[in-house]
């Protein structure tokens, strides 16, 4: 079941937050940004880059977390992508009781896991 529009405004804060705090500056965000997309019960974290082969103006996205709710258990679990392209529990902090904790995790980034 996908978010609500009560879930959604509740979130929304939270995504604009983690932005703020971890989105490349202005003058450089045509060659790189980051964006978070609400996927169904999931948020994902992704960045943006030129297609390096692509037409202009094409771009590539690349995954760098998924932050799952589970709406039976009202939390949520952190995945981030490893170099096998398969979303993996990120063992450190697998769970988060709000979205703001999940999105903190993301972007502390303790174990150099999501941003390298």
């Amino acid at each position: 079941m996908a978010f609500t529009d009560e879930d959604r405004n509740r979130i929304q804060p939270d995504i604009e937050a983690f932005l703020a705090r971890r989105r490349p500056p202005p003058d450089i965000r045509d060659e790189v940004d980051l964006i978070v997309r609400i996927v169904g019960q999931a948020l994902e974290v992704l960045e943006i880059r030129p297609a390096w082969n692509g037409a202009p103006g094409e771009t590539t996205e690349l995954p760098i977390a998924k932050i799952r709710y589970v709406r039976r258990h009202d939390h949520w679990r952190l995945y981030w992508m490893r170099r096998d392209l398969r979303w993996h529990a990120y063992d450190p902090h697998p769970v988060a009781s709000t979205s703001s904790e999940a999105l903190g995790v993301v972007a502390s980034d303790a174990y150099a896991c999501f941003f390298g």
